[in-house]
């Protein structure tokens, strides 16, 4: 199965094509950027390849509107994540949905599991998050806030290892690092609070 990671803007603008290569030619200088579908000013399908030629990754650009591919994925996002916790997460991540204007998805091949391939990746999904008003998505992880903070589990129950998360209570989010694989720290996120053994910064509301 395809593994998928998105970001989800709430922006109908887009960067082009030109200014994303650039982005790509200067940090990642063994990486290419090319169009796969569209032109460069209303691409629709990016491929992002290696100097060796190993494919790291295609980025579609799916606007969310009316009958729209986007649309039925907003869709599809908020019926998957019905019964996830913390709810408090989920409630701020379905009103946050119904307002996303475009859908980044990046598929991620065979060569995004090579160091440079990875951070070339991150580098473009970075770049088009940075841009504001967007949050992030992961395949079998769950979804980020405004502030790249995880607000909703998605994990296997094998996960572990640190993780940046953020809880909302009374209308600001509460960032602190946890342990994904410790029972009491699990427990206490997935209740949309923050676990008592750590330290948590307010990081402003919603």
């Amino acid at each position: 199965m395809a593994y998928y990671t998105r970001v989800l803007s709430k922006q109908e603008d887009f960067p082009s094509f030109d200014e994303l290569a650039g982005l790509i030619r200067a940090e990642h200088p063994s990486c290419e950027l090319t169009i796969e579908e569209g032109d460069e000013e209303e691409w629709n399908t990016l491929l992002l390849s290696g100097d060796d030629e190993d494919e790291i990754a295609l980025i579609e650009r799916n606007p969310v509107s009316d009958g729209s591919a986007g649309q039925d994925e907003i869709a599809d996002l908020l019926e998957e994540t019905q019964d996830c916790k913390p709810e408090s997460g989920v409630a701020w991540l379905h009103d946050y949905l119904v307002e996303v204007k475009t859908i980044y998805a990046f598929q991620h091949l065979l060569g995004a599991d090579s160091e440079e391939g990875s951070a070339a990746l991150h580098t473009l999904r970075s770049a088009l998050w940075e841009r504001g008003e967007a949050i992030i998505q992961a395949d079998l992880e769950g979804f980020t806030n405004e502030e790249g903070h995880h607000i909703v589990w998605q994990f296997s129950d094998s996960v572990s290892g640190p993780w940046s998360m953020a809880v909302l209570q009374e209308g600001s989010w509460h960032h602190f690092d946890m342990d994904l694989g410790d029972p009491d720290h699990r427990e206490a996120f997935l209740n949309g609070e923050v676990p008592p053994d750590v330290s948590s910064v307010p990081l402003g509301g919603r």
